[in-house]
C-alpha cells in the first residue's frame, strides 16, 4: 500500500469521527506517523484528501453491495440487508461529518453523481434485472427509469426542506424506498417485501 493509499484511509477514519473541519493536516501527520510535507506530496489540500476519501468509500460500497446481492437468498432480501448496514455505517458516522459535508463539500458529492462513482446507479440496474428474473419485479417496468427514481429517493433523506429531523432513514426507507418497490413488484415480491418489512427492527 503506498502513502496516498494509507492517507486516504487514515483521512477516512478520522473526518468520520471528528468531522472534516475538526481534523488538521498535523493531526493526520501524527496518526500516521509521517511528516506533513509527505502529505502534501501527496495531495495538494484537504480538499483533494476528501475527494479522494469519497471515491475510495464508494469503491468499499460497492465491493459490499456485490458481496451481499451474492450471498443473498433474493433480490428483496438483499435489499432490506444493504439497508440495515447502510443504517449501521451512518449510526457510526459523526454528526460532525455529515454537517460539513452538507455545508461545506456537498459539491463533492454532486461530482461522484454526475460521474457515475456511487454505488447506486450500476446496482440499481443489476438489482432490478436480477429482479425481474426471480419474478419479484414486473416484467414490463423500464429499468432505465426506474433506476433513475430510485437513485432519487436514496438521495431525498439529504432534502432538508422535504424531511424534518425527526424523520429518520429507516422512516424514509419503509415510507419511500420500499413503498415504490412495492409499485414494481409482482405478488411474489409483495409477500417478500412484507415477509422482510416486519422482521426490520424499529
Amino acid at each position: 500500500m503506498d502513502y496516498s493509499q494509507k492517507i486516504i484511509e487514515a483521512a477516512a477514519l478520522m473526518f468520520r469521527t471528528y468531522g472534516i473541519r475538526a481534523v488538521t493536516m498535523d493531526m493526520l501527520a501524527n496518526e500516521l506517523g509521517i511528516s506533513k510535507r509527505t502529505i502534501y506530496e501527496k495531495f495538494r489540500d484537504k480538499d483533494e484528501i476528501l475527494a479522494g476519501v469519497l471515491k475510495w468509500m464508494a469503491v468499499k460500497q460497492r465491493e459490499a453491495f456485490v458481496k451481499v446481492f451474492d450471498e443473498s437468498e433474493n433480490v428483496i432480501a438483499a435489499i432490506f440487508k444493504l439497508f440495515e448496514m447502510m443504517s449501521e455505517h451512518f449510526r457510526n458516522m459523526s454528526p460532525a461529518f455529515r454537517l460539513d459535508m452538507e455545508k461545506y463539500h456537498n459539491g463533492l458529492v454532486k461530482d461522484l453523481f454526475v460521474n457515475d462513482e456511487l454505488p447506486y446507479s450500476n446496482n440499481n440496474t443489476e438489482m432490478l434485472k436480477r429482479g425481474i428474473k426471480e419474478g419479484v419485479f414486473r416484467k414490463d417496468i423500464d429499468i432505465s427509469l426506474t433506476n433513475q427514481c430510485l437513485i432519487e429517493v436514496l438521495r431525498l433523506p439529504g432534502e432538508k426542506n422535504i424531511f424534518r429531523p425527526e424523520n429518520n432513514s429507516r422512516n424514509v426507507f419503509r415510507d419511500f424506498y420500499v413503498n415504490y418497490l412495492r409499485g414494481i413488484s409482482t405478488p411474489k415480491g409483495l409477500e417478500l417485501i412484507n415477509y422482510y418489512n416486519k422482521k426490520l427492527t424499529i
